[in-house]
């Protein structure tokens, strides 16, 4: 039996969950013209709960929440809230294709870096090139040498966005001791389904019954594609190809979200992102090559 062509099946599987997740900028920005924001984390938490119930029945794990796991429930929770937060307003004042790249490709990058502090682990010659590398990508990409632009940009929305994400990705390989990632993703939409309602208490939650069919389409897109069935296969490929493997395929997600803002949104592909955001997939590869 040829392992490597075992291996096809989840790679193949891995490239839809990264164009699931690129699309999902697009799908964001359309909501972000149609309804208040929320209403629209709110509905999104709500929808993904849902639709985490038959891949909960199809994994038949028992399900089983530990105080240990459930302080990490809790921060990530509330670390996903203020993500989808900051997400929106960047993606409302800024375009999905940049915003995109710039959330996923300095996310682990400050995942690094609060690793580094927090646990004061020792860099290699390669891991601070790496760094280097990705300050450069970052000034490229957030068009720093005109300071009063990313002052004025969505750009910090985008930079707080990949900040909380790295403390996010923190929690959830902390978590995997505790509990099983799918119904980690589980517990997290539906307390944060819980609290977003309350955040959305004052607002009209009925009236998205009034959108029509290119709103509910990216919410569900944004909710049951872009998230749960993306983030399922993901951990399902990883426990079958390894960390590191599918953690490479992320580097494909940038792409996919340029080239779907493109297509659907109409937004013009700008060089100094390309440049900045190839600058910084590079600098991540040599701060994660082992």
């Amino acid at each position: 039996m040829n392992l490597k062509n075992d291996d096809k099946p989840y790679e193949y599987l891995l490239i839809l969950a990264m164009l699931l997740w690129g699309g999902g900028w697009t799908a964001l920005k359309i909501l972000t013209t149609a309804m208040p924001m929320d209403v629209v984390i709110f509905w999104r938490f709500f929808l993904m709960s849902l639709s985490f119930l038959p891949i909960l029945y199809f994994f038949k794990t028992p399900i089983t929440l530990t105080r240990g796991s459930l302080k990490y429930i809790l921060g990530s929770s509330f670390l996903n809230i203020a993500f989808m937060v900051f997400s929106f307003l960047g993606i409302k004042y800024g375009l999905a294709g940049a915003g995109s790249v710039i959330i996923t490709t300095f996310s682990p990058i400050m995942t690094f870096l609060l690793v580094a502090v927090l646990f004061k682990s020792g860099l290699s010659t390669r891991q601070y090139f790496g760094l280097l590398l990705g300050l450069v990508g970052g000034y490229i990409l957030l068009q720093l040498n005109d300071f009063s632009l990313f002052l004025n940009s969505s750009n910090i929305y985008f930079l707080l966005s990949a900040l909380i994400w790295a403390g996010v990705t923190l929690l959830a390989q902390h978590s995997h001791k505790h509990i099983h990632p799918v119904h980690y993703s589980f517990f997290i939409s539906v307390i944060a389904t819980f609290f977003s309602f309350f955040y959305a208490y004052d607002s009209d939650l009925s009236a998205v019954f009034t959108q029509g069919v290119k709103f509910w389409t990216a919410l569900i897109y944004l909710a049951v594609l872009g998230q749960t069935l993306a983030t399922t296969i993901f951990f399902v490929a990883s426990g079958k190809l390894g960390s590191q493997k599918t953690s490479s395929f992320m580097f494909l997600v940038p792409f996919f979200a340029l080239s779907c803002a493109w297509l659907i949104l109409d937004e013009p592909i700008q060089l100094h992102v390309i440049i900045g955001g190839l600058l910084s997939m590079i600098a991540v590869y040599f701060i994660n090559k082992k």
